[in-house]
């Protein structure tokens, strides 16, 4: 009974937001259950290279309950919330049973939007999740067994024509890296197709690639994806996905193979929170990150929409950590009975990869291009996984793509038949 009157913390989502809050709570007097449907935390930053097979979906995960094991107020939970009432402060889960809490975080995060266009997921999946990057290896990978049992040419062009819809920076990543595989680690293992003849397709409807940096950069990325063998088609837009082909204005690409990474829309457990959303279903916080009208609820991470000045804070690993430790730190500062602080964004800069040896780095006192972007890429990327395992694994799996060109991964499972 002791226990049950110390205050109940309650988590929704175990990503970086979610897992940094909980951390934070480590040593506080309080009762922590966190939520999440699913039973392992993902590093997003790579879900591409599960994607493009390599690296092992493992490598990139570790399960909630393993990284919370010696936290002892903590609780994990496997479940969905499914609403929430901040007037009863309750959260309701899948199975009808609810969680009473004293403070709430949600940090559900974001999925793939589609701009009212739902009907194109099927043939366009997005990246978001370790589901979503093995539908996208299965997908890039059974490409090339079909195209090698299809007899008519114009069919088999189409399996190899792979379209990627928006060029943030995992569109940017895809596109990079795609043409590397077919010409390196797939050469020479087909019969009846060139691998080396595959098409990737980058198509952005702003009139540059990596918006949210510098034009400098963005005109280096650019022409490192043209020398990668990408068409990059800025300011254009896809006005229709089918099956067999995308429409990119009013042109028809015959085309088996598309990939959505245009655009977020954050989870909808932001619209039961009793505020207005935005645009894209995020919510507008006061400046300590709580839900305005209930000092008690904070969103967090890709749900909430944080002002940066004349801005909002990016949808990014950084900034997600960031936000959870700030929103446990006002709890913190309620059970000492400090005035809360307001959250100031640091920004780290920003890293993307083209593709081998290709990179840019904007800290903005410093940009950085080539194959030091590159290297420094890798450093912070194996630096943030979680675990001493996935760093030793993931390091290992580089080395040998890079000095031998293949991929470690190249597995493809539960595949359905789509009819050619």
């Amino acid at each position: 009974m002791a226990d049950s009157k110390r205050p109940h913390v309650v988590i929704l989502g175990g990503g970086f937001a979610g897992l940094s809050a909980a951390r934070t709570l480590k040593r506080a007097d309080v009762r922590i259950t966190l939520v999440d449907r699913s039973n392992h935390h993902v590093f997003q930053p790579l879900l591409y290279q599960a994607a493009t097979a390599a690296v092992s979906p493992g490598d990139i995960t570790a399960p909630i309950r393993f990284l919370l094991r010696k936290q002892r107020n903590a609780r994990v939970l496997m479940a969905s919330a499914e609403s929430i009432d901040v007037e009863g402060k309750c959260v309701r889960l899948d199975r009808g049973d609810d969680l009473h809490y004293d403070y709430l975080i949600v940090a559900t995060g974001a999925r793939h939007a589609y701009f009212g266009r739902d009907e194109w997921e099927e043939h366009a999946p997005g990246l978001k999740s370790i589901e979503d990057a093995l539908e996208i290896r299965n997908r890039f990978l059974a490409a090339f067994e079909e195209a090698e049992r299809c007899d008519d040419e114009a069919e088999r062009r189409a399996w190899l024509t792979f379209v990627i819809v928006g060029a943030g920076p995992t569109g940017v990543e895809l596109a990079g890296v795609m043409p590397v595989i077919a010409r390196k680690a797939l050469a020479g293992d087909y019969r009846a197709i060139d691998a080396a003849g595959t098409r990737v397709i980058l198509v952005e409807g702003l009139d540059r690639v990596l918006t949210a940096y510098p034009e400098s950069l963005s005109a280096r990325a650019k022409r490192d994806l043209e020398e990668l063998g990408v068409q990059v088609r800025t300011g254009a837009r896809v006005t229709a996905i089918e099956e067999d082909c995308v429409h990119i204005g009013d042109e028809r690409i015959p085309c088996r193979n598309v990939f959505w990474a245009a655009g977020n829309q954050a989870s909808s457990l932001g619209k039961k929170l009793g505020v207005e959303t935005d645009r894209a279903g995020r919510v507008p916080v006061e400046p300590d990150l709580s839900v305005p009208g209930h000092s008690e609820v904070f969103a967090v991470g890709d749900l909430a929409a944080v002002k940066w000045g004349d801005k909002l804070v990016p949808g990014v690993a950084p900034a997600a950590n960031q936000q959870g430790k700030h929103a446990a730190r006002g709890i913190l500062a309620d059970l000492a009975g400090r005035a809360r602080k307001p959250f100031r964004y640091l920004d780290k800069g920003n890293l993307a990869t083209i593709g081998r040896n290709r990179a840019i780095a904007d800290f903005g006192w410093l940009r950085v291009r080539g194959r030091l972007a590159w290297f420094l890429w890798l450093f912070v990327h194996i630096l943030y996984l979680v675990g001493f395992r996935n760093r030793l694994s993931v390091l290992l799996q580089w080395a040998y793509a890079y000095f031998t060109f293949q991929r470690g991964v190249r597995l493809i499972t539960q595949v359905e038949k789509r009819e050619g």
